[in-house]
């Protein structure tokens, strides 16, 4: 295996500033910790010589020395005599990109998952009525790289009836979006090419995105949304080998981006040369818009040959089922297929049989799930006005999310604190595409019933208030969807 080194200027680059941070070693120190966890520092990473990291921070050579010493201590790190230091995972410590998906271990109120649960009369009624399907299909091997043939008719038909003309060939089934779009910069992505990301954005997304080793390009997404001539201007001149937008109902802030936005983006990329990955995992969460035509319906005649769509049954029905999908043209979708076997051979028949039969009734239960949370979104908002009045927000048209200003950089240390009280929610510097940004800003999903949404921002409100000076920030779990 080829020997992995981090270089000064790169572990740099990612560190937030240290400015009045005392001790500095240990802020360092944390700051490395932190980094690995999150996965933007790979395991088993030689990190750069002390004497280089000292030059390249501006600090004394014992401040790095300490802080490698502490590092090893705690077991974010281990040396190799004559080898240097190696990024390690503590033991009892997971990869936040696993402990996010796990269940909190107790009975805290979640508003770090944007994912919200289907009736129990529902999931039992699918279950019986995908059980012929499933023995009809026991007597084939069970393999489907491409997805269940069915499936990915009625994925195909769900696109042309949105707007967007679509065949079986051009549709693969994945196990969920992030599948697809790891899958995606596997195939069209080197280390070191440039992607073009949102910031804020979906925190895994991110995450996948630099574990494939690529440089993001981070846009901003403001509360008015996106700036075109920005998004235009940027991809003339990083050129990113691909681009991962969220155009429907963004995630965190809920924005929905305009159609001439669409449309000059679509153009810009073309004319780069730049692939497209859309991500419309949220566009049936439309609560006060009608839900939008697909992005790439948009393009050009000849102008959609390199936007890839992805999508999953995860916000809209429930990510238990782990089905989603990548819209492509054929040949590419061939391509992903290929790659795709290495890894599992093709998902659950079950799954993929449960998945078709709540999309087959999508246009009867998606308006009811719409109206839950249309009405959960005013019992948060409600609750935010009554007990914290001094939070600012944008009034989401859709999605799961509010995208909360604090007034104040005190997001993490909250989030800390809210612990205490009951409450499991992250800071917004989670979904940064870069450090050090969005410590003023919390993600507040409103997929809890309504109750509990009301009980967590009186928890929240206690926490804010209390008397006792805001924790500093310490690494700990991550749970966010």
């Amino acid at each position: 295996m080829a020997e992995r080194s981090l270089g000064s200027q790169q572990l740099a680059a990612l560190l937030p500033g240290a400015a009045g941070a005392r001790p500095a070693y240990r802020h360092l120190a944390q700051a490395i910790g932190d980094l690995v966890l999150d996965g933007r520092i790979a395991l088993r990473v030689r990190l750069p010589a002390e004497r280089e990291l000292a030059l390249a921070l501006g600090v004394s050579r014992p401040t790095v020395t300490a802080a490698y010493d502490l590092l090893r201590e705690s077991g974010y790190a281990h040396s190799r005599r004559g080898s240097g230091t190696w990024t390690a995972l503590p033991e009892g410590r997971a990869p936040s990109g696993v402990a996010r998906a796990l269940a909190p271990p107790d009975a805290a109120i979640d508003l770090a998952r944007a994912a919200p649960s289907p009736p129990e009369e529902a999931v039992a009624a699918a279950l019986a009525a995908v059980a012929p399907g499933v023995a009809g299909h026991a007597r084939s091997p069970g393999y489907h790289p491409y997805g269940l043939p069915e499936l990915r008719a009625a994925v195909a038909e769900r696109f042309t009836r949105r707007g967007l003309a679509t065949v079986p060939e051009q549709i693969l089934v994945t196990s969920g979006a992030q599948h697809a779009l790891t899958l995606v910069l596997g195939l069209l992505s080197s280390p070191g090419d440039r992607a073009l990301v949102e910031s804020p954005s979906y925190p895994n997304a991110l995450e996948a995105v630099r574990r494939a080793r690529l440089r993001p390009v981070s846009v901003p997404v403001t509360d008015d949304g996106w700036d075109a001539e920005l998004l235009e201007s940027t991809l003339r001149q990083a050129v990113p080998q691909l681009a991962y937008l969220i155009p429907d109902f963004h995630n965190p802030t809920g924005l929905l981006m305009p159609d001439g936005t669409r449309d000059r983006v679509l153009r810009a990329a073309h004319r780069t040369g730049t692939w497209l990955v859309v991500d419309e995992t949220l566009t049936d969460l439309a609560l006060d818009v009608p839900a939008p035509r697909p992005c790439a319906a948009h393009a050009a005649p000849g102008g959609s040959a390199q936007v890839i769509t992805v999508g999953s049954m995860s916000k809209s029905h429930w990510g238990g089922l782990r089905v989603g999908w990548l819209r492509a043209p054929a040949r590419l979708v061939t391509e992903l297929a290929a790659q795709r076997v290495a890894n599992d051979l093709g998902g659950s028949v079950v799954d993929q049989l449960l998945a078709l039969h709540f999309l087959e009734r999508a246009e009867a239960s998606v308006p009811e799930r719409v109206a839950r949370l249309r009405e959960r979104r005013d019992a948060l908002t409600g609750a935010l006005a009554a007990h914290l009045p001094g939070w600012t927000w944008r009034q989401p048209p859709g999605g799961l999310s509010l995208w909360v200003d604090l007034g104040a950089p005190v997001a993490a240390a909250l989030a800390e604190r809210a612990l205490d009280y009951g409450v499991r929610i992250e800071g917004g510097a989670c979904f940064a595409a870069d450090p050090g940004v969005f410590e003023q800003r919390l993600r507040i999903p409103f997929a809890a019933p309504p109750d509990a949404l009301r009980e967590a921002v009186r928890r929240l409100a206690a926490a804010l208030a209390d008397d006792r000076p805001l924790p500093a920030g310490a690494p700990r779990p991550r749970w966010v969807v």
